[in-house]
């Protein structure tokens, strides 16, 4: 048996042509996933990352509130104390105005009273003292 001498065939230039067009288009396939993928890796690094600080930033939010509420809290314990303190207070000098308004309004009430007596006590005085000094005409 004689072999041919190899040559090209010429029929097959376009099927060729087309393997060659499909390796390269699937080489320019893998380069843009390659690259879509790091890129990808890299949105989610940062995605990662920014969820992350946010968290943090989040955490340190409910920390401040929790500890300005804690204080607030403390402050409204205080303030209710407070509160309670000056209506003890507050009930006590009421007490303590009845009772002088008491004592008031019998001072007023028996003013005149009061006054009519002593005016008889120094007139009585008066005449003790009239008659103890011998003087018999103001004495009664």
């Amino acid at each position: 048996m004689q072999f041919n001498k190899y040559k090209n065939n010429a029929g097959s230039s376009p099927v060729m042509g087309l393997l060659e067009q499909i390796i390269e288009d699937s080489k320019a396939l893998e380069s843009e996933s390659t690259a879509a993928e790091y890129k990808a890796q890299a949105d989610y690094e940062q995605f990662v990352a920014d969820s992350n600080a946010l968290i943090d930033q989040l955490s340190a939010s409910i920390a401040s509130k929790e500890k300005a509420t804690a204080a607030a809290n403390l402050e409204k314990a205080e303030t209710e104390s407070d509160r309670v303190s000056a209506i003890g207070e507050l009930e006590s000098l009421a007490a303590m105005v009845a009772d002088l308004h008491q004592q008031c309004d019998w001072v007023v009430k028996n003013f005149s009273i009061r006054q009519k007596a002593r005016l008889q006590e120094m007139e009585a005085i008066q005449a003790a003292k009239s008659i103890l000094s011998g003087d018999t005409q103001t004495g009664r």
